[in-house]
């Protein structure tokens, strides 16, 4: 869970000290040490929506959020992947009462910014605009939400366009080497597909009309949503609010029987992805890796990450800054709600340097498993973390964001704090056993992407796998 560093130094020292309240279901009173240092407010309507309302210290300012718990994980019927990504589309198309451009008028009208994403276990909306039209953002979001509502032919458009963001995000090698590796790394679990869809169930969209309808009506479900206003806010304003605006949203959820992976049963997999313009190699490598959890493992896991791959790092050093081998060597564990993939990338300066980049990544973690870290380093790493994570709070929509993170993992905002007092408490034993129980042969998968062309002279010099 990489943070960015801001600029926020006051902040970051009161956060450090420790906060001055702590989440709970209906507010709480001070904790000593919690890196997240507001208070946070809980409701739970009849229907089963969850609101969080976090007061924030933004004069005027507010961010409003909906989780809805529903990411490509959950596209478990054949032929049908990439329709939740494909919802953030179709929900800014608007319904009887307010029309798509009236939507924008009224966020034009407000000054106010709004977008969503969508990744492998969410999809998220927000907008970022002044506490003062709070109702009116109730009023429109509940009503998408909703009474969402869209001819055919808007679906169809809507379905061409995916096809066309498809097609950019394949022009580069990230979009196919994601898409490699999970088709190699999974074999019945639904990551095994991108979050944008197999290629062929996006070429058919246009085709399923009525099927996103009823995705829709399955999944845009008070039960499977959280609503979180940050920033200037009183939660039992909120709170009256939201009783007026969602209280009358039907439930019926419906929860897809997501596959489990199997465990690994053999040694590691690979594949090759050959690019048809010059490019420099990519060497990916991926690990298993367990469903999130704010427990010790997954606060090894955040420790990991920067002493194996921060800049400052041996391996960095080595491949980037003295041999100059690689572009960038990078590694993430990233967090999902089923077990999912440590992953490492690096892009390589030329196809006979592949396997000794490989070697080196591999002595590293060789290392982290067999020599503790020394206490001091692994204080100051867990120091940068904690400031780093503190002084992004730095807006009501980092805030929103961070929080947001844990409640589609969890579902617990109590979480967010749980989880850094793992990270306060983690040991060179952790990072050794961490270490071990995943860098393993076994369940290993490596993809490798080159120039076809390029890579016929490096087998000639003997540089190849």
């Amino acid at each position: 869970m990489r943070q960015r560093i801001a600029a926020s130094l006051t902040l970051a020292l009161a956060l450090l000290a420790g906060g001055t309240a702590r989440a709970a279901d209906a507010g709480s009173g001070a904790a000593s040490g919690d890196v997240l240092p507001f208070p946070i407010q809980t409701k739970t309507l009849a229907n089963g929506l969850r609101v969080v309302v976090i007061p924030y210290d933004s004069p005027g300012i507010v961010a409003y959020v909906t989780v809805v718990r529903t990411g490509s994980r959950d596209e478990v019927e054949p032929g049908h992947s990439g329709y939740a990504h494909f919802f953030e589309h179709m929900m800014f198309r608007g319904t009887k009462k307010h029309s798509q451009d009236n939507y924008n008028d009224i966020l034009k009208g407000m000054g106010a910014d709004s977008n969503a994403n969508t990744s492998d276990d969410r999809t998220l909306y927000y907008i970022i605009g002044p506490s003062a039209q709070l109702e009116t953002m109730f009023d429109v979001e509940s009503d998408r939400f909703e009474n969402l509502d869209y001819t055919e032919p808007a679906f169809r458009t809507e379905a061409g366009a995916i096809l066309g963001e498809y097609a950019k995000n394949a022009s580069s090698p990230f979009l196919p080497l994601d898409e490699k590796m999970r088709d190699t790394a999974f074999t019945r679990h639904t990551y095994k597909h991108t979050t944008i869809g197999f290629l062929a169930d996006v070429k058919n969209m246009p085709n399923e009309y009525q099927y996103s309808r009823n995705f829709f009506k399955r999944f845009y479900r008070p039960e499977n949503a959280i609503l979180e206003i940050v920033g200037d806010v009183k939660p039992e304003a909120v709170f009256g609010l939201a009783e007026k605006y969602y209280g009358n949203w039907q439930k019926g959820y419906q929860a897809p029987a997501v596959q489990p992976e199997p465990a690994p049963n053999g040694g590691p997999k690979t594949a090759r992805l050959d690019w048809p313009q010059p490019t420099e190699p990519y060497l990916a490598l991926a690990y298993r890796t367990p469903a999130f959890a704010p427990d010790r493992d997954w606060a090894a896991y955040a420790v990991l990450e920067q002493l194996l791959f921060a800049e400052s790092a041996p391996l960095y050093q080595e491949l980037v800054v003295d041999k100059q081998w690689v572009d960038f060597v990078q590694g993430d564990s990233d967090p999902h709600r089923d077990p999912f993939l440590f992953q490492i990338l690096a892009r390589v300066h030329g196809n006979e340097l592949v396997p000794q980049v490989k070697a080196a990544i591999q002595q590293a973690l060789l290392e982290v498993q067999t020599k503790p870290v020394d206490a001091q380093r692994l204080s100051r790493v867990k120091s940068h973390l904690r400031y780093s994570f503190a002084t992004g709070l730095d807006s009501p929509r980092r805030v929103a964001f961070e929080v947001a993170r844990m409640l589609w993992l969890t579902g617990d905002v109590n979480d967010v704090n749980r989880y850094w007092q793992q990270i306060e408490q983690v040991t060179p034993e952790d990072v050794q056993r961490v270490a071990r129980q995943t860098f393993q042969e076994r369940g290993m998968t490596e993809v490798t992407v080159e120039h076809a062309a390029a890579a016929a002279p490096a087998k000639q010099q003997g540089g190849a796998r």
